[in-house]
């Protein structure tokens, strides 16, 4: 009878419950960061690499006198 009991009590003792959810809720979070960040990345590396280009194109003009003003 005394090994029932240990078992009840440990099957309703919900001390550790707080301590799971935190822990799955932060990896929830973690994993959710780890995604946006792998879906962002590709599409700015792509639009750096355009910014990059079309500024790598611009020739300044010589004749300008209006630079610097």
């Amino acid at each position: 009878m005394k090994l029932f009991d240990t078992i009840k009590t440990f099957a309703a003792d919900e001390s550790g419950a707080v301590t799971v959810d935190w822990v799955v809720l932060t990896a929830a979070v973690v994993g959710l960061g780890f995604a946006v960040l792998t879906a962002a990345s590709d599409g700015m590396g792509k639009l750096a690499t355009s910014i990059s280009t079309e500024v790598g194109g611009i020739t300044p003009d010589a004749g300008d006198t209006t630079a610097g003003t």
